[in-house]
């Protein structure tokens, strides 16, 4: 049922590591409980994110939820 590919977090993000590259997602169970999405906010590229703190927020119909970055690094 769940990529073995991805790591996830207690928040519901996950992370697919690809060699130095990390692509980060959100559960399908999150985006199930907060259904209807209208509006994401992502750091720019060249941004940086810390491990565990917020990088972003999502909105949906529903209410706001920050954005935890599974890992350290630098947005591309």
């Amino acid at each position: 049922m769940y990529p073995k590919d991805l790591k996830y977090t207690k928040t519901h993000e996950w992370a697919k590591v690809e060699d130095v590259v990390v692509t980060v997602g959100i559960t399908e169970f999150a985006v199930r409980q907060l259904t209807d999405l209208v509006y994401v906010e992502l750091p720019s590229v060249g941004g940086k994110v810390t491990k565990d703190a917020p990088f972003g927020s999502i909105e949906s119909v529903k209410a706001v939820a920050d954005l935890n970055s599974p890992v350290t690094g630098e947005v591309i």
